[in-house]
């Protein structure tokens, strides 16, 4: 790698069913199928991100089964990652829930490498379809008592939210990488309107 390429690893992790794998193909690839095999273990991705004229950054995206969290296997996926995707559905309650066994499971396996929590963002999927079974101040709530980064809402299916998210956890690491420290995460809901597309220079 050249002198300005970095290199991330990115867990993405929640429960079956909820979008993990959507979501990988609609941001590395930009396609979205109704129809997946469940994901038994782990899946990989790459993506390539021209950060800015200088700047590479390739994504290790790790897609980790559902049912993972009941096996100690966790622990040998979850080391060496830079950051972090919590998703669950918003339209199955047992899936918002679930998100904290996720998180404790997280910060109970693996931290950076200065001792700080691996930053994560809490994406709440499928916010196209209703009615929703969590209310916006039950995931806020969450979020703040949870440290994470932040949250929104993500339809893979309408591409709502994807790049914009990304682009969020890319930020953060890059923070981390240059200033040694994470910022103390918020749990705030991000209003992502009018950021700018990160998958404008993808290849």
């Amino acid at each position: 790698m050249g002198s300005f390429d970095h290199l991330f690893k990115v867990l993405v992790v929640g429960d079956s069913s909820v979008g993990k794998t959507s979501l990988l193909n609609r941001y590395v690839h930009d396609v979205f199928g109704k129809e997946y095999k469940m994901t038994m273990g782990v899946d990989f991705a790459l993506k390539v991100v021209h950060w800015s004229d200088s700047e590479v950054i390739r994504l290790q995206l790790w897609d980790i089964a559902g049912q993972e969290r009941f096996t100690s296997m966790t622990r040998l996926y979850y080391k060496q990652a830079s950051a972090c995707i919590i998703m669950f559905d918003l339209t199955n309650a047992d899936s918002f829930k679930n998100c904290q066994m996720w998180k404790n499971d997280l910060d109970n396996k693996v931290t950076l490498q200065n001792g700080d929590f691996v930053p994560c963002i809490l994406l709440a999927n499928k916010c196209d379809l209703f009615p929703w079974a969590v209310t916006k101040e039950q995931i806020d709530r969450f979020s703040k008592e949870n440290n994470f980064i932040g949250w929104t809402e993500t339809s893979v299916k309408e591409n709502k939210n994807i790049n914009e998210s990304m682009r969020i956890i890319i930020e953060r690491m890059m923070e981390t990488r240059e200033t040694g420290h994470s910022s103390v995460p918020q749990g705030d809901y991000i209003n992502i309107k009018g950021l700018q597309d990160p998958g404008s220079g993808c290849c």
